[in-house]
């Protein structure tokens, strides 16, 4: 985790709820394999640093299958066959900018520009999604969102499905731009998700504001 982050989180990680965390993580790892790895966790804090935050994608839970979760939301690590939601992100990339879809799924390259990538929850079981669902996460990401929220100006956040969306009265409306749809997963990408166009208009707002815009380009 960035310094920036462990600075502004200091009371979340210093927390009873967070110490019971940890301390569950560590009885699962005894007996289950956990996604993702623990050096990995925290992926998404240690590339974006809170200054540099421009655009928040907030995602459910890691993917739950080996090798594809490594701590940023939606993305799979290099030379991983591309998740369902993901390839209809990259559907929606194509028709939104005309950008092809990439052939690694690994979106750290975005997040390089400041595109924040976090789940609500952080960590989970093997082939079990949702398996880590109130166990502590969601105080500790509530707290990621209000910090954000708070302390930075003029943050996109994009809001996919109704876990996301579920988290908006944590943002001030009056300091950000908030954009919302439906899930990319197959179950609810054609009720609104495709056609969207999050990523142009995401830029929109961060040049409104006189910030760069991101390139959304990966590969």
């Amino acid at each position: 985790m960035d310094l920036s982050w462990q600075t502004v989180l200091k009371a979340e990680l210093a927390s009873d709820s967070f110490r019971d965390l940890q301390k569950f993580l560590a009885q699962e790892g005894i007996k289950e394999s956990v996604f993702p790895e623990a050096s990995e966790v925290f992926t998404a804090f240690a590339i974006t640093p809170f200054k540099e935050v421009k655009v928040v994608i907030l995602g459910q839970d890691p993917y739950h299958d080996h090798g594809q979760a490594h701590g940023l939301a939606f993305s799979v690590k290099n030379k991983t066959k591309h998740p369902p939601s993901l390839r209809n992100i990259f559907k929606e990339l194509k028709s939104d900018l005309e950008l092809e879809p990439p052939v690694n799924g690994n979106l750290t390259a975005w997040a390089k520009q400041g595109v924040f990538l976090l789940n609500v929850v952080l960590t989970v079981r093997a082939h079990q999604a949702h398996s880590h669902r109130d166990q502590g996460w969601e105080i500790f990401t509530d707290a990621v969102i209000r910090k954000l929220g708070c302390g930075r100006d003029h943050l996109v956040f994009l809001l996919w499905g109704k876990s996301a969306q579920s988290k908006e009265h944590l943002i001030d409306q009056q300091k950000h731009t908030i954009l919302k749809s439906p899930h990319p997963s197959p179950l609810s990408a054609h009720r609104g998700f495709f056609g969207s166009k999050p990523f142009s208009c995401a830029n929109d707002a961060l040049k409104i504001n006189g910030q760069v815009p991101v390139d959304w380009r990966l590969d």
